[in-house]
């Protein structure tokens, strides 16, 4: 894995945007990410879908080396770190924070975190509906903003389609940025795209393995 970045400039605050779908903000030690869905592959199974045993392991095995990478303090999750009822993903969750005992949670409360607060006094994470640190406000979905401040929300799971060979088009995830908010790109692999709101009032910085780049 290679973390690939990039850094820009927010109301006079220095983000550092990656290829591997997080933000690191350095003035407060936080890796900003959203839509992990933990607990995703073990509902499908549950149901009877197929799903392969390291999607889970996968994404949390990228989060640790951003983790490791930029000495991150917190962890900042906007919106759907969960994405079901209890099941055996938050076992391997719980299993895997114990390497970080002195890093700590905070989850913006996204529209699948219906889970029980015991479960998450029991993992350690402070839950809120909106996080307001200066000069931005952290909050799930962006179309829920009432606030004046710039907003950094997730909910979306923001792509764009890039013309390829002849007439084939690249779908890629991207950080979607406008005067008044950005929008994270889902950090979970095993998550869809919406290319559908790409418009000419966004900025984006889509990304691959080995580049990020602005469209």
């Amino acid at each position: 894995m290679t973390i690939i970045t990039e850094h820009i400039t927010i109301n006079n605050e220095e983000l550092v945007l990656t290829n591997q779908r997080a933000l690191y903000w350095q003035r407060l030690d936080a890796l900003i990410l959203s839509d992990i869905h933990i607990g995703k592959t073990a509902h499908f199974r549950k149901h009877g879908i197929p799903m392969p045993n390291d999607v889970l392991q996968n994404d949390l095995e990228r989060l640790k080396k951003l983790i490791h990478q930029f000495s991150v303090k917190t962890l900042l999750i906007v919106g759907d770190l969960f994405h079901a009822e209890r099941n055996s993903d938050m076992v391997t969750f719980k299993d895997w924070l114990t390497q970080f005992p002195n890093l700590k949670l905070i989850l913006i409360k996204g529209n699948h975190d219906r889970q029980s607060q015991a479960l998450m006094e029991d993992l350690n994470i402070e839950v809120v509906k909106q996080l307001h640190i200066e000069p931005f406000v952290f909050l799930h979905n962006p179309l829920e903003n009432s606030q004046s401040q710039f907003t950094i929300s997730g909910h979306r799971h923001p792509g764009v389609l890039i013309q390829g060979k002849g007439k084939q088009k690249i779908k890629l995830p991207c950080y979607q940025i406008t005067d008044d908010y950005m929008i994270l790109p889902a950090f979970s692999l095993f998550t869809g795209l919406n290319t559908s709101d790409m418009s000419d009032a966004s900025i984006y910085y889509a990304f691959t393995d080995k580049s990020i780049f602005r469209l």
